[in-house]
């Protein structure tokens, strides 16, 4: 290849034009028979089929890559412009409390202010609130309809936004409508809340959006205006661990409401919507827990990236302690690395022209849209939700992501695989913050919550001798994958290496694991029992695998096996029963 080249030429020229046909005979080689679907295809929750990657030809039908950033149906961001704002959430006990931290806040860097609770009752109380926060949007979550009764009454402040479901009673929200700054955005269409219930993403698009179409008709028939309707509303959205599709998840929710307000005759613009996002809860951990900041750090960058107006970093530290000074500092400047330094800012819709994100965001637009149809279908959103309907869609998707964390296939680093299993949490640990969210990592915290109240309380955490022997390959395989295992539940472990069945058996050791090839096991477990007889010992053993001769295993004495077909919480609790561990 010719390395002159003058100016304006199209350096892509030299390089000659690759066939679908070309890349699936490369692909096909590389993966040497395996099975291209189970190996490349990418099946989400949804049941959307994401391939390895895309053509020009793929993006057939889409209707939305001609529109610019800002331009309707608003699919790359609702201006011209990148960037977004850094909100920082405030947790205080009174209004004098709140608006201190507040402005600490803000002159450290958050350009947004959210009162998780308003220590308010009376319009004295929102002055201190507010006071010397200068032009910074507030936020209210958990808004209660005596906050906003307050903020219509006085005025105050006029820019910002509340967390309020109007669908509880939309003619208390008409008659908000009439009286709070038009600036100010009191209504919140709660699609995080629907995140952490566990839906999915397509169901988080599709019931926000019905949501969405039950406040319009509800309020519009109430003599309001679709201009003041919209201009009134956001929807707060959780971002939850799967990078691009929680980008193509906003720029679809965008696409997906602007099409609604253009139905109900919005027009001018009327049709874009603030996004709040706010990194996932059902994320979180408690054990390992700075594993959370590189976990709100990926999903800070998908909201930023998908367009979101303002967007919040939960603390690292949210799941199971309340605020402090560095916690809060660490998700700050999470955001301001991202902004500041890693310049994400600069540019609006990074990702758009990207076939694999265009692709995504229709795809799940289109799923969504069938979610929305069969709600309206069912009389709307709200008959939809009272009839239970609702709960029974999410229960079911709730059970199957609980059901991949608790099986590993949806990893939780530090709490289903590579736990640190001598690290302690007690003590550390608010019960009631640990528990007031369902989480992901539950199931599993409360193994290793349980065995460490057993030990504080007295008792004995059993250990799991990890005994190597044999074929080198695999017994260091399989004591890797026992020690991942048996450390979920913070069992006390000792890996060692051994020659002889009968140096095993004379090892100090609660339960003995074996850890060697499936050839090996029969001759070893027959030689390991016999030197646990004559020693009158009656250590049980447990086998790292799930050979052909387990049946025969199981008559020699092997108490159980661990594998990865094994079920991690049912198998770890019987053996924390086995030890009387969380039984007082």
């Amino acid at each position: 290849m010719s390395t002159k080249t003058t100016a304006g030429e199209n350096l892509l020229e030299e390089f000659p034009p690759v066939s679908t046909e070309q890349w699936e005979q490369v692909i096909q080689k590389d993966l040497k028979g395996a099975d291209y679907a189970k190996k490349l295809l990418w099946k989400t929750e949804d049941g959307l089929i994401l391939k390895p990657y895309y053509r020009s030809e793929d993006l057939g039908g889409i209707t939305f890559l001609d529109a610019a950033a800002g331009d309707f149906p608003y699919v790359r961001g609702n201006r011209a412009s990148g960037g977004w704002e850094i909100r920082e959430e405030i947790e205080a006990r009174n209004p004098e409390e709140a608006n201190r931290l507040a402005r600490e806040a803000l002159a450290a860097g958050a350009e947004e202010i959210a009162f998780q609770s308003a220590p308010v009752s009376v319009r004295e109380d929102l002055v201190r609130l507010l006071d010397g926060l200068g032009t910074a949007s507030v936020h209210f979550s958990q808004a209660t309809p005596q906050l906003l009764q307050l903020i219509a009454e006085s005025g105050v402040p006029a820019n910002g936004s509340a967390d309020f479901d109007p669908l509880g009673d939309l003619d208390f929200a008409a008659k908000v409508l009439s009286k709070v700054p038009a600036s100010f955005r009191p209504f919140s269409i709660p699609v995080l809340a629907l995140e952490e219930a566990g839906a999915t993403a397509a169901q988080q698009l599709g019931y926000g959006i019905a949501a969405g179409i039950d406040y319009l008709d509800g309020v519009t028939s109430r003599r309001i205006g679709v201009a003041r309707a919209t201009a009134a509303l956001s929807f707060s959205v959780g971002i939850g661990s799967s990078y691009f599709l929680e980008i193509a998840k906003l720029r679809a929710l965008r696409l997906l409401w602007s099409r609604v307000v253009e139905s109900f005759g919005g027009k001018n613009g009327e049709g874009r919507t603030a996004i709040f996002a706010r990194t996932s809860r059902w994320n979180t951990t408690v054990y390992d827990p700075y594993v959370n900041v590189l976990r709100a750090t990926t999903e800070a960058m998908s909201a930023a990236l998908g367009g979101a107006d303002a967007v919040t970093v939960a603390r690292f530290d949210e799941p199971y302690a309340g605020p402090t000074e560095a916690s809060r500092r660490l998700a700050r400047n999470t955001q301001i690395i991202l902004k500041a330094e890693a310049q994400i800012a600069r540019v609006a819709d990074a990702g758009g022209g990207s076939y694999y994100l265009e692709t995504s965001t229709d795809q799940l637009a289109r799923k969504a849209w069938e979610i929305l149809q069969a709600v309206e279908a069912a009389g709307g959103f709200t008959r939809f939700q009272a009839e239970g309907r609702l709960q029974v869609e999410l229960d079911k998707s709730q059970t199957a992501r609980e059901s991949a964390v608790a099986s590993r296939r949806h990893v939780l680093l530090g709490t289903n695989r590579y736990p640190n299993s001598k690290e302690r949490a007690l003590d550390r640990a608010e019960l009631d913050r640990v528990f007031a969210v369902r989480r992901g990592a539950r199931a599993y915290e409360e193994l290793r919550l349980r065995t460490e109240q057993h030990v504080k309380q007295g008792g004995k955490n059993p250990l799991f001798l990890l005994a190597e022997i044999g074929d080198p390959r695999m017994r260091a395989a399989r004591s890797g994958f026992a020690s991942n295992f048996f450390g979920c539940a913070g069992f006390k472990l000792d890996r060692h290496r051994y020659q002889s069945a009968e140096a095993i058996a004379n090892a100090e050791a609660d339960v003995i694991v074996l850890c060697s090839s499936d050839a090996e096991y029969p001759a070893i477990v027959e030689q390991l029992m016999a030197a646990l007889d004559a020693r009158a010992m009656k250590t049980p053993v447990v086998i790292a695998g799930n050979p052909e001769s387990a049946e025969q295993l199981k008559a020699a004495g092997v108490v159980d096996f661990v594998h990865v077909r094994s079920n991690p919480i049912e198998t770890l609790s019987r053996w924390q029963r086995h030890f009387q561990i969380g039984q007082s």
